[in-house]
């Protein structure tokens, strides 16, 4: 298999977290949000990291903070994961979806400005979200349902509260752009659907949480240690939260053996709404990343997107 990458020959230093926090107040000419100040609401929602629930502009935001776990011992490494988010949910944007909106900012805690990602609530006294893992309790009584494609695609299947046929497609059309972006952590709860109390329709709910996409724990001092192969392995050897048959689906192997129709009708359908320049543009203009991290971004994308464009 051939892939056609440009990596970065010569890079220069990566920028301290005060550099990073200066450059955002130029990006693009528009000042950095602060969120330190906004008015805090009790937090209702859940994951592994560290967040608070806030009101900015009159809407509620849920904003992630850095992940502890990948402070320890790291430089700059930490805020990665506010960067993944919201280029993940960019992407998914990029390419057709209803996605949250999301908003890079910074968060002044305990004297130090923290680099965070706020991401605008789409639920209301009206409309209410219904994770999967809670469908999948109400559906099937004599199973415990995990994360078996098996099982997910049963209770698509049985259960009498959704449109299967769009769901599927819905699906299968996320599993799609989390192989592009590289997401490993698709789980049964953070996909969903959103129940209007008024009328009582069910639909499936805007993509969000990509926070695990595109390698946020790895270091720019890391990333430029990649030669070509590696970071082909790298692309290719990324994996689902979705399992057959007991082991996590890769998700380029699953989707290059084409035994799954409706996996293959998802690539059909939105491999043309893959825009990998406005993509690589969107990426280019985040004027708070380093140079090494958007080589590293528009690469490993590009790598995925010519396995897919094989595919399809």
């Amino acid at each position: 298999m051939e892939i056609s990458t440009t990596l970065t020959t010569t890079a220069k230093p990566p920028p301290t977290y005060k550099k990073l926090i200066e450059m955002f107040y130029v990006q693009r000419g528009i000042k950095m949000i602060d969120f330190t100040n906004t008015i805090a609401e009790l937090n209702n929602y859940k994951g592994s990291e560290k967040k608070k629930t806030l009101i900015y502009n009159g809407k509620r935001y849920l904003v992630k903070f850095p992940d502890p776990i990948r402070e320890k011992n790291k430089n700059i490494s930490y805020i990665n994961n506010a960067f993944s988010e919201y280029i993940g949910s960019n992407i998914f944007k990029i390419c057709g979806f209803e996605v949250q909106n999301t908003i890079l900012g910074k968060y002044i805690y305990n004297g130090k400005e923290k680099i965070v990602c706020a991401c605008e609530g789409f639920t209301d006294d009206d409309n209410i979200l219904y994770e999967f893992e809670n469908l999948a309790l109400s559906t099937n009584p004599d199973k415990k349902i995990e994360t078996e494609l098996k099982d997910i695609i049963e209770v698509i299947e049985e259960s009498k509260m959704i449109d299967t046929k769009d769901t599927k497609e819905k699906f299968w059309n996320m599993f799609i752009i989390d192989s592009l972006i590289g997401n490993t952590d698709r789980h049964n709860g953070n996909w969903g659907f959103l129940l209007n109390k008024k009328t009582g329709k069910v639909k499936f709910a805007p993509i969000y949480d990509c926070g695990s996409c595109l390698n946020p724990i790895l270091e720019d001092s890391e990333i430029e240690k990649f030669n070509k192969t590696e970071l082909k392995n790298l692309a290719i050897n990324c994996y689902s939260c979705f399992k057959e048959n007991g082991k996590k689906i890769n998700y380029l192997s699953y989707i290059e053996k084409k035994e799954n129709q409706e996996c293959n009708n998802a690539l059909k359908r939105l491999f043309c709404k893959i825009d990998i320049a406005q993509i690589n543009e969107f990426i280019e203009n985040i004027e708070c990343i380093s140079t090494t991290r958007k080589e590293f971004y528009k690469n490993i994308i590009h790598i995925r997107y010519n396995i897919l464009k094989k595919v399809v």
